[in-house]
C-alpha cells in the first residue's frame, strides 16, 4: 500500500516537472550538487509553521498538528516562508516550488538562500517569491543564509559575516548562525532565536531559555537542531526530521 505522503509527493513531483518552462529541460544535472555547505541542513519558521531541508529533501510541518509533509523534488538548497505558503529551492532546476497546499513553480535562477521575503541568487542578486528583481545592491559572494530580521530588513550570513542587505554593512564577523531578533537578526555560535520571552539556543546538549542579561533561566535535555518561534510555542527541529514543540517556559505544548 503506498502511504499519502509518498502519493502526495509524486503527484507533487509530476506537477513540477510538467509546470516547469521548457529551457529548464536543458539544465545541466551537475547544477544538482553545486550547493553551499550549509545547506545540509537548514530551517525557516513562520506563525504557519516550520520548514525543513536536510541533505537536499525538503519538509513542511503546519501548526497546529505539526505532521511533516515531505514531497519528492530534486535537491533543494534552502527553505523559506512567503505569507502562508512554505517554498523550497531548487538550484539545479532554476525554480523555487512550494512544498504543500497548492502547487506553484516559480522560475528564479540559481538560488542560494531563501529569507522570508526574497530569494538570494549565486550571482549575488535577489528576487521577490514572485520572480521578479529586487531593489537591493549585490551582494559579494555566496550568502550561506538569509533572514528577515525582527526590523524587517534583510539580512545575510556570509563567511561568517553578518551583512545587512540594504547598505552592505558588516555588523559582525566569526558567527557559524543567522538567528532573528526581536530589533533585527545577529550571528550566534549556535541556533538561537529572539523572542518576547527570552532568547532560545539549542547548545547541541540542551535547549536554553535565557533571559536580557544572559542568564540561563531554564533547559531541557535536547539534541542538535533548529529552533524557532511559531506563535506563543517555541519549536525545534532535528536533522532527522523529529519535530518538538514546548511552550514559552519549555514545559509541553
Amino acid at each position: 500500500m503506498v502511504s499519502r505522503a509518498s502519493r502526495f509527493g509524486h503527484l507533487r513531483s509530476l506537477v513540477v516537472l510538467l509546470s516547469l518552462p521548457g529551457w529548464v529541460a536543458g539544465c545541466s544535472p551537475t547544477t544538482l550538487g553545486e550547493q553551499p555547505a550549509a545547506a545540509a541542513f537548514r530551517a525557516a519558521f513562520s506563525e504557519q509553521g516550520v520548514a525543513w531541508v536536510s541533505a537536499g529533501r525538503a519538509c513542511v510541518a503546519r501548526a497546529p498538528s505539526f505532521r511533516a509533509e515531505c514531497p519528492r523534488l530534486p535537491a533543494v538548497v534552502d527553505v523559506g516562508w512567503d505569507g502562508g505558503d512554505a517554498w523550497a529551492a531548487v538550484p539545479g532546476l532554476g525554480v523555487i516550488v512550494t512544498l504543500d497546499r497548492a502547487a506553484r513553480t516559480v522560475p528564479v535562477g540559481q538560488a542560494a538562500a531563501l529569507s522570508g521575503a526574497q530569494v538570494y541568487r549565486q550571482d549575488g542578486s535577489a528576487v521577490s517569491y514572485a520572480g521578479t528583481p529586487t531593489a537591493v545592491r549585490s551582494l559579494t559572494g555566496l550568502p550561506s543564509s538569509a533572514v528577515t530580521g525582527g526590523d524587517g530588513r534583510e539580512y545575510a550570513l556570509m563567511d561568517g559575516a553578518v551583512r545587512r542587505v540594504s547598505d552592505g554593512a558588516t555588523l559582525s564577523r566569526g558567527a557559524a548562525f543567522l538567528s532573528v531578533t526581536l530589533d533585527g537578526a545577529v550571528g550566534s555560535a549556535a541556533p538561537q532565536v529572539g523572542t518576547p520571552w527570552g532568547t532560545y539556543r539549542l547548545t547541541g546538549q540542551q535547549l536554553e531559555r535565557v533571559d536580557a542579561a544572559g542568564r540561563v533561566v531554564t533547559g531541557v535535555a535536547h539534541g542538535p537542531g533548529r529552533v524557532g518561534r511559531v506563535g506563543a510555542q517555541i519549536v525545534t527541529v532535528s536533522g532527522s526530521g523529529a519535530v518538538r514543540i514546548f511552550s514559552a517556559d519549555l514545559g509541553g505544548p
